[in-house]
């Protein structure tokens, strides 16, 4: 066949001569492909269980690697078993089937020839007539093979719907019966499988001949409207006028038909309601679950007498030479006589204070204590402040599953930490289902503080938990407001406190940590980000600068969203050199020594630090490429001493982050932040976002825009709801 190579999408047929690399983590392969017309063709992707002698035809694109040459990139593919004896052999002597070597192939083709393949499929026990093959190895054979088959049945029932990649994970949730299963209900495709979308779903089920209406349909419709909005739009639930209304346009069916079956998704679990509000199951579950216990935890924990807690605290002023304010006091009296927390406040405001003091005075009557946060980020921070270990979330819970869907960890009810007390930093981004994940690690007398600003964006994930636990007013929330980190002529805290309320922030010709460079025409704000970066910045403070500068933008879009800006600033900030290896997905270049960001929660990613191994790298996760192999085109990336290797189809879950959005920079601090201000979505213009904007920046904040957007972020107050239910869960408890 002719080889078009500025075709997408290029069919391409031919004989497996050899596996040059696989990848077992995530069938990674390189193979090199005989084709019809009697090339030697490299091809790579995701080929599962592809192996010598076979013959498949390949869909994908041409490409050019920039050390290989050129490469057929595998998208998807179909396969055929051989079908004579000599190919046969050469097949099963590649090991492709478990069980069978060169030797034991011979022995195995000298006695079935042609007919091989139907023996280890349907007769196995005559395996067993050969010498070297007990009962048991044949059973291995077969199952191996037989799983191999069912692969194959699999990528021809998701050709040009599924790529290669998730057809493994498909296989590895469904197993042999995934055919049949799926040809029953398409739509657990979206509803089991990460990454596939409702659309693909929904196209197989159209080549089924499902019909529009049909129940399947509507009820996958309706889930998929629900979780569409929790992870774009961080609503925990919608309600039911909302949630029929955008799911019969996303149908395309008459809203009556949605609302003949909404009643009985209900009833029969696979939804939840609370009140007019309709949930996912696992989200009205996590919801109903997070108001019960900490209504629990709040009446359970023991309480310690007033005299008690004085006598510790004169103890801790006088040896530390502190005077604790009348907020401080309060939140310290209260963290001992009710179970649930809440302590809040600004930058400067004694958070971390309050923190070192009840670490103490548990331990002085011998209650252990635990500290975490939600990102490796702020545990980072929260251990710099504290001299203590604070840990991930999802490190303390003792995160353990790899596969679909939700982790699972070993930390839980039957399984409680040992801990009678923990503290949690940064507690405005726990989303509903970590705080459910949490809550049910935690005995019935644990207590639980959670410490945070109030004033900051929600988490990036469904549901608004601090803000509602704050507002149902079930729980002791004391907010600290005297501000006392403020080092002499700094303005970032009094500026981000102005911020806060609404007031413009101060600026003085002599200040040395807060600027604001306006620039009323859009093209040049990141023209004078740049020139920060590249010149300006390391001029004055030498350029070891660069590599604490963060540029935290509102949006994805415009000239300076993310977007842009990392195009502009990978070269600026990581010059490219021959001696830099670099590694292209798509339309992104990854260099030896960028500075990326991982965009969604990955369960199943490893690591390596230190001699210690753990899975799980999550959304908004900062790292450095450290390493490019372009023979095995691996990736290696630093998040904060932990050792990720990616491949190549694990790319997409990798941006540059030398610019990232306000949201993604959640529990982090970064020496200089540079916030463009720049026309963008009136939702992005907001109090809150700028805000916490600029308490990410520990040494220099630099806003570079324009005046009329800094105006409209200070006067726009309002937040964007979220729909939740737990404030009125907690109220009514």
């Amino acid at each position: 066949m002719a080889f078009d190579k500025a075709t997408p999408d290029v069919e391409l047929s031919g004989s497996v001569e050899s596996v040059v690399y696989r990848n077992a983590a995530n069938d990674y392969t390189v193979i090199e492909l005989a084709t019809e017309d009697g090339r030697l063709v490299t091809a790579v992707g995701a080929l599962p269980y592809v192996g010598e002698g076979e013959t498949v035809r390949l869909f994908g694109t041409w490409t050019h690697h920039s050390e290989y040459g050129e490469q057929f990139s595998v998208t998807a593919f179909e396969k055929e078993l051989p079908s004579t004896a000599a190919d046969i052999l050469r097949y099963l002597s590649g090991r492709n089937v478990k069980g069978i070597g060169p030797v034991t192939a011979l022995k195995i083709v000298n006695r079935y020839g042609d007919d091989t393949f139907d023996v280890i499929e349907n007769h196995p026990d005559w395996l067993a007539d050969i010498p070297g093959i007990s009962a048991k190895k044949a059973l291995e054979i077969n199952e191996s093979f037989r799983e191999q088959t069912g692969i194959r049945s699999l990528m021809m029932f998701c050709k040009s719907h599924v790529g290669s990649s998730s057809v493994t994970r498909i296989w590895r949730r469904f197993g042999p019966g995934a055919v049949g299963i799926l040809q029953k209900n398409p739509y657990l495709l979206c509803s089991e499988i990460d990454r596939i979308s409702f659309e693909r779903a929904d196209a197989i089920a159209e080549s089924l001949g499902f019909p529009k209406d049909h129940p399947l349909r509507l009820a996958a419709g309706i889930d998929y409207v629900l979780r569409y909005n929790a992870k774009m739009n961080g609503h925990a639930c919608l309600p039911r006028e909302h949630l029929l209304d955008g799911a019969a346009v996303t149908l395309s069916v008459p809203r009556a038909s949605l609302e003949a079956l909404l009643p009985s998704l209900v009833s029969d679990g696979r939804l939840a309601s609370y009140g007019d509000l309709i949930f996912t199951s696992e989200n009205g579950s996590d919801e109903a679950y997070v108001a019960e216990k900490l209504s629990l935890l709040d009446r359970g924990a023991p309480t310690v007498s007033v005299p008690d807690v004085d006598r510790m605290l004169e103890r801790l002023e006088s040896e530390g030479g502190i005077t604790y304010c009348r907020e401080q006091r309060e939140a310290i009296y209260e963290a001992f006589c009710r179970g649930v927390l809440i302590v809040t406040g600004g930058p400067g405001t004694g958070k971390t204070t309050v923190v070192r003091a009840l670490m103490r005075m548990f331990r002085i009557l011998g209650f252990s204590v635990a500290l975490a946060a939600p990102t490796g980020r702020a545990a980072k921070r929260m251990s710099e402040a504290t001299s203590e270990e604070a840990r991930t979330i999802h490190r303390m819970l003792e995160m353990e599953r790899v596969g679909e869907g939700r982790p699972i960890f070993k930390r839980n009810e039957s399984q409680p930490l040992e801990e009678k007390v923990v503290i949690v930093d940064e507690a405005s981004m726990i989303d509903l289902p970590l705080m459910a994940a949490l809550l049910r690690a935690l005995g019935r007398t644990s207590r639980l503080i959670l410490i945070g600003d109030a004033s900051q964006l929600p988490s990036v994930g469904c549901g608004n938990v601090l803000g509602d636990l704050i507002s149902s007013g079930a729980f002791a929330t004391v907010s600290l407001s005297e501000i006392f980190r403020q080092e002499k002529g700094s303005h970032i805290i009094t500026n981000a406190h102005r911020i806060n309320h609404g007031e413009p922030p101060l600026l003085f010709r002599d200040s040395k940590d807060f600027f604001f460079l306006a620039r009323e025409r859009e093209e040049e704000i990141p023209e004078t980000v740049l020139d920060l970066i590249r010149d300006r910045l390391p001029r004055t403070y030498g350029d070891g600068i660069r590599d604490g500068i963060q540029v935290i933008t509102p949006s994805h879009r415009g000239r300076s969203g993310t977007e842009s800006l990392n195009l502009l600033l990978s070269e600026a900030m990581n010059p490219r050199t021959k001696r830099k290896k670099q590694i292209k997905f798509r339309d992104t270049v990854f260099c030896e020594g960028d500075k990326v960001m991982q965009l969604r929660n990955n369960y199943d990613l490893e690591w390596e630090k230190g001699g210690v191994s753990g899975v799980g790298v999550f959304n908004g996760d900062i790292g450095q490429v450290l390493r490019i192999d372009p023979a095995s085109e691996e990736l290696t990336v630093d998040f904060d001493g932990r050792l990720v290797v990616y491949h190549t189809a694990e790319l997409e879950e990798l941006e540059h982050a030398y610019a990232i959005t306000v949201h993604k920079s959640q529990g982090s601090e970064y020496p200089v932040v540079i916030v463009p201000l720049y026309a963008c979505g009136p939702m992005l213009q907001s109090r809150n976002l700028l805000y916490t904007a600029v308490t990410r920046a520990r040494q220099m904040v630099i806003l570079v825009g324009r005046r009329d957007v800094l105006s409209a972020m200070l006067a726009n107050d309002r937040q964007v709801r979220r729909f939740t239910c737990l404030a009125d869960r907690l109220r009514a408890k």
